[in-house]
């Protein structure tokens, strides 16, 4: 079994006292690919397909991710750019982002179609997200697009609107359509899509990504019931589990998808698969920050 997850890693500052930061790596994609590696068997290969730069802060995050047991043969490294970075602000548990990213290294991840199709031939799964398309320029995006309709596994994607990263509205909803009509498994947050395509209830969300040819789709519902549709057709009401009080919700929907797509490797039904993702979140936000250790869950 092999996973790859395509996206950005950043240098994650969180505050550590007065005046204090505290330095970690993360990114949604690369948060979802290390509950990955920690829930899937020890035998499974789980990769990690980015652009870094040459500087010592690249040397580092590269070694951070080797020593979790995630691949790094698919990371290129840039002769000038360096990893992108962000700082957490949290108030009662809930995170805001600055982020400092506009030259970031992994804009360059899609630069090459050859590398993505020598990446993506064998894997089982292939995982991105709606960042990782908006931090690629159009041709770019298309470029990785055309690599993932091409690979031969199936290809899951989580739209993760951040309007920031784009020009506007329309811009982002039209690519993030582009990125369903070439995945298998989708899953969008209600609240999310409630809000940019106008969806007035899960069941909407989910036909509109039906419509776009995915055959798996679940939609996360912050915190309430969610809506999945099977890859049989069939359409479910997914109990979310019980509610926990967080300490830090950043990671909560990439440590979910985490669960809940290792669940799926591992031939659970959606049910199953759910309750697992819910588990593995409920974890993760009573801790700071969005990655916690392995034997945590």
């Amino acid at each position: 079994m092999r996973v790859v997850s395509v996206g950005e890693c950043m240098v994650e500052l969180s505050g550590a006292g007065e005046g204090l930061w505290r330095q970690a790596f993360a990114g949604d994609t690369f948060n979802t690919a290390w509950y990955l590696r920690a829930l899937m068997p020890g035998d499974a290969r789980v990769d990690y397909l980015t652009c870094v730069g040459q500087d010592a802060i690249s040397v580092a995050m590269l070694d951070f991710i080797e020593k979790a047991g995630i691949g790094t043969g698919c990371i290129t490294r840039h002769p000038t750019r360096a990893p992108g970075l962000y700082m957490i602000d949290l108030k009662d548990g809930e995170r805001s982002f600055t982020y400092w990213r506009d030259s970031s290294a992994a804009r360059c991840l899609a630069d090459d179609i050859d590398h993505l199709a020598h990446c993506f031939h064998d894997a089982d799964l292939i995982y991105f997200s709606g960042i990782t398309l908006a931090i690629l320029t159009p041709d770019r995006r298309q470029t990785l697009l055309a690599a993932l309709k091409a690979a031969p596994g199936k290809v899951a994607f989580d739209s993760n609107m951040r309007l920031r990263l784009w020009s506007g509205r329309d811009e982002m909803c039209e690519w993030i359509m582009k990125g369903a009509a070439v995945a298998d498994i989708a899953l969008p947050s209600f609240d999310e899509e409630a809000q940019y395509f106008r969806d007035e209830t899960p069941r909407q969300t989910a036909e509109r990504y039906l419509q776009a040819g995915v055959s798996e789709i679940l939609v996360k519902n912050g915190g309430d019931d969610m809506l999945g549709r099977s890859p049989d057709g069939e359409w479910l009401d997914l109990p979310c589990g019980a509610r926990i009080t967080p300490v830090d919700t950043t990671g909560a929907g990439d440590s979910f998808n985490g669960g809940y797509l290792s669940a799926r490797l591992a031939g659970l039904g959606m049910l199953a698969a759910v309750a697992r993702g819910h588990a593995t979140a409920s974890r993760v936000i009573q801790n700071p920050g969005a990655l916690i250790a392995h034997d945590l869950l």
